[in-house]
C-alpha cells in the first residue's frame, strides 16, 4: 500500500519554516537548511536564557561595588555587613538604588558600617 504524506508533511514544512522566519537566505526558504538552523538556534536560546541571568548579576555586582568603592568599603565586606545588620535587600534592587540614588545608598553603607 502507498501511503501519502502530502498534507502532513506540509504541515511539517510549514511549521518549521514559520519558525525560521528571520533566517538568512536559503535558511529561511529551504526545510533541509531552515531545521538544522532551528535546531541550533533553539539550543542557543535555550543556553543564553541561563546566561542572560548570570550576566545581570555580574552587572549588579560590578555597580554595587563600584558604589561601595566610593564609601571606602569593599564589596565583600559590604555583602557580610548587610547580612550582620538584617537588612534584607538582593543585589538587583541594591544595584539599582546605587545607580538612580546615591544618597540613599551612601545611608545603606553607613548602616553596614556601624555593624560590622
Amino acid at each position: 500500500m502507498r501511503v501519502k504524506t502530502g498534507i502532513v508533511r506540509r504541515r511539517r514544512h510549514k511549521k518549521i519554516l514559520k519558525l525560521a522566519k528571520g533566517f538568512y537566505s536559503g535558511r529561511r526558504k529551504h526545510f533541509r537548511k531552515a531545521k538544522e538552523q532551528l535546531e541550533r538556534s533553539l539550543c542557543y536560546a535555550y543556553r543564553d536564557r541561563k546566561q542572560k541571568k548570570r550576566n545581570f548579576r555580574a552587572l549588579w555586582i560590578v555597580r554595587i561595588n563600584a558604589a561601595c568603592r566610593k564609601s571606602d568599603i569593599s564589596y565583600s565586606k559590604f555583602i557580610s555587613g548587610l547580612k550582620k545588620a538584617n537588612i534584607d535587600l538582593d543585589r538587583k534592587v541594591l544595584a539599582d538604588i546605587a545607580y538612580s540614588n546615591p544618597v540613599a545608598f551612601a545611608n545603606i553603607v553607613s548602616q553596614v558600617k556601624q555593624s560590622l
